[in-house]
């Protein structure tokens, strides 16, 4: 519930500045959280966020002059051990449990119960295990304290940090995109979850990029940018536009500026057909034209990226052609697809895109450095003029190429990443979440990107679990369902892009009610 004027607040962060070496993160930042209540903290990618969290955390320290106050008492947070002790629990995007260990060893690390209450005794496993077993029976869970960790899905690996959070008496807990690997019966659970704690009297720090969570979720929403407080609405206060302009500092109309001429439909510039790996994907065919954006949609497990993969050369497919500009290819790997003129741009940018330990300038330059090279040397004067181009041409985020990409906000990386693709000059761009994790700012300027590359005629393919992103970008959607495609919308089908004509031919209802009648 929305706090009323004589209630207390559980946190208070006043005047929170952090400074690195030639970069002021924050600046005199301010954040008020009640207990009972859903804080949303909003903010472009690089706004200030994750260091105000820890901050608080006590991952990180704040500069002299500020102060954080916990039931209005000042308090020193000098550690994580700190915070923890005076009940703040970080629930990071990439969750902290140990696989091998158990649900109550994970929940009690740090502070095992050991054998007869010595400081060295040998550690007291079923005694963990009986003094976890009734948070686990409060928050719902369907395993119990012995269940080994890796044998647990996402979900249910992040309900074991929220008991361990509970468990250890927190009062105020922090999550930070928690929805990002869950499907969509998972996030209900989550949310469901969430209502349950705050009810309790819980204060819940929530950070996400996905405006559909705020609403649902939120009492109130703080927004950062660029380091600096920019104010607090209620949640009867909160529309898309008035985040947008407190998150970005400008209006975005037209969002997803889909401006380029229309696509001729008579030119393919990529045509699969019946491409198949007889597992995920069971014979899918497509025509895409030069200047056109092809949406392709459906639920999680349809195929959807094991096509593109396919189509990419990344997996083994047992049948099916591919041609770029009526020549059919020979492609096996991934270089044969870029050799040809077609690019991928992996849905896991840190694991299968970026080269984390390496620079900007390096990952922008590593698929065509070789071009620049003269008797096996590199040019590294081109690389580093094609790395200041591209930063430009994209508004990458950056103090200097030499910068190693891995310190980069998402939405910064994503950029870094297509920009790789872009050197190849392709015809084809296939685009797997392109905005996954990215702010709304980040997005803006990808979809300006898709829309640029289309208008001078490169076909591009958009994989999107976001109906409305599918819809706001495309020309025409194809639809998948159990490794084939139920339908397609748009174009010069006649048939309009919407999103309940989309949940139709992914969950095979429109089938079901043409059959019936």
């Amino acid at each position: 519930m929305p706090p009323s004027e004589s209630t207390r607040p559980l946190l208070e962060m006043r005047g929170i500045t952090k400074t690195f070496p030639g970069v002021r993160a924050l600046d005199n930042v301010r954040l008020t959280v009640y207990p009972g209540e859903v804080h949303s903290l909003m903010g472009e990618n690089g706004a200030g966020k994750s260091t105000l969290m820890k901050i608080l955390s006590g991952a990180y320290q704040a500069d002299p002059g500020g102060e954080i106050l916990i039931e209005g008492k000042p308090v020193v947070i000098d550690g994580p051990h700190a915070s923890r002790e005076l009940g703040v629990a970080v629930i990071y995007q990439e969750l902290s449990l140990a696989p091998n260990l158990s649900v109550a060893e994970n929940i009690y690390a740090g502070r095992e119960l050991r054998t007869g209450g010595r400081r060295f005794g040998t550690v007291d496993r079923r005694a963990m295990e009986r003094g976890c077993e009734e948070v686990l029976t409060r928050l719902g869970a369907s395993f119990g304290p012995a269940t080994l960790v890796g044998s647990l899905s996402i979900a249910e690996r992040q309900l074991v940090e929220i008991a361990r959070a509970v468990h250890g008496d927190a009062r105020i807990i922090v999550m930070d995109e928690p929805t990002t690997p869950l499907s969509s019966r998972e996030t209900e659970r989550l949310f469901k979850l969430i209502n349950q704690l705050r009810d309790e009297g819980l204060a819940i720090i929530y950070i996400s990029h996905r405006m559909a969570e705020v609403y649902e979720l939120s009492d109130r929403v703080s927004v950062l940018r660029d380091g600096s407080y920019v104010g607090t609405l209620v949640r009867e206060a909160l529309n898309a536009e008035s985040l947008v302009s407190m998150m970005v500092g400008r209006d975005i109309s037209g969002f997803y500026k889909k401006a380029h001429a229309p696509y001729d439909p008579g030119k393919a510039v990529l045509t699969v057909r019946d491409v198949a790996d007889d597992k995920r994907v069971r014979g899918c065919s497509l025509d895409l034209h030069a200047g056109e954006v092809l949406g392709i949609a459906g639920l999680v497990g349809a195929g959807r990226t094991e096509l593109a993969r396919l189509i990419f050369g990344a997996e083994p497919r047992v049948r099916g052609e591919i041609a770029i500009d009526g020549k059919t290819l020979d492609v096996h790997t991934p270089r044969d697809a870029i050799n040809a003129g077609l690019v991928y741009l992996t849905e896991d940018r840190k694991h299968q895109g970026l080269f984390l330990d390496m620079s900007v300038r390096d990952n922008i330059n590593i698929a065509v450095a070789g071009r620049d090279a003269r008797f096996g040397v590199l040019d590294l004067a081109r690389g580093g003029e094609r790395a200041k181009e591209a930063i430009r041409a994209l508004s990458i985020r950056v103090p200097s190429a030499r910068v190693n990409v891995g310190a980069l906000s998402g939405g910064n990386q994503q950029k870094v990443l297509l920009s790789r693709l872009l050197e190849t000059h392709p015809r084809v761009l296939i685009l797997d979440e392109p905005t996954r994790g990215v702010d709304i700012g980040a997005k803006s300027e990808i979809y300006r990107i898709v829309n640029d590359l289309a208008r001078t005629g490169v076909g591009i393919i958009v994989i999107s679990s976001e109906l409305p992103e599918i819809i706001g970008v495309a020309d025409r959607v194809l639809v998948m369902r159990e490794g084939r495609f139920a339908g397609e919308l748009g174009g010069y089908t006649g048939k309009p892009i919407s999103q309940q004509a989309i949940i139709e031919l992914a969950t095979g209802s429109r089938q079901a009610l043409d059959e019936a009648a």
